[in-house]
């Protein structure tokens, strides 16, 4: 269980260069320094591994601007997304989200898989759900979904897991990102009660 369970700071930095502009969080004002250093190192290694991705310091005509949302800031969890979208030419760029799932007590970053009691067929419950909701909204798919990978991409939005898929992995672009909020209090059979999850739930 955290230690620091009031909401942290977060101000903004800026990452300004040729042909970058990447707005980012950063944590401050912490009792303990060690752990706001572990998250704001994280947030920033995350910068980069996206702009390593969108092939920002290879390719010379790649733009890259960036932005973020705080998506959790309660009960001892940070819960954020960083936003990157990149332009190299063509008909459009391409955007990526990633998200930091943070216990501000610790400096843990929590997996996916962290979040669920050992043993749980949490993948295969979350499937099941993604499924429904694909054919309740009528989602355009690209191919039928079958699985989410047990790394997948998601955040906490108070009493609630957010799955997500990035472009083109599960829509067509013009659809955007596609997401699954899926209400805790319909999977708090299989939260681990003492993870994120469970204290969103209690």
């Amino acid at each position: 269980m955290s230690n620091q369970i009031d909401p942290v700071i977060v101000i903004s930095q800026r990452l300004y260069g040729p042909r970058l502009d990447v707005v980012y969080p950063v944590v401050v004002g912490m009792t303990n320094l060690w752990v706001q250093d572990k998250i704001n190192r994280d947030i920033y290694c995350l910068v980069n591994y996206l702009l390593n991705l969108q092939g920002y310091f290879e390719n010379p005509m790649t733009t890259v601007t960036g932005t973020y949302e705080l998506k959790n800031n309660q009960k001892g969890f940070l819960s954020l997304s960083v936003i990157n979208y990149a332009f190299s030419g063509g008909a459009h760029g391409m955007t990526y989200i990633k998200s930091l799932n943070i216990d501000i007590g610790t400096g843990r970053n929590y997996m996916l898989s962290d979040l669920f009691k050992p043993g749980s067929d949490y993948i295969g419950r979350l499937n099941e759900i993604i499924r429904r909701q694909i054919k309740e909204r009528q989602i355009p798919v690209i191919n039928e979904f079958t699985t989410i990978k047990p790394d997948q991409d998601y955040y906490i939005a108070d009493k609630a897991l957010v799955i997500y898929f990035q472009l083109y992995e599960l829509t067509p672009y013009a659809y955007g990102f596609p997401y699954f909020p899926i209400s805790v209090y319909e999977i708090q059979d299989i939260i681990d009660e003492n993870g994120p999850l469970g204290r969103m739930l209690y």
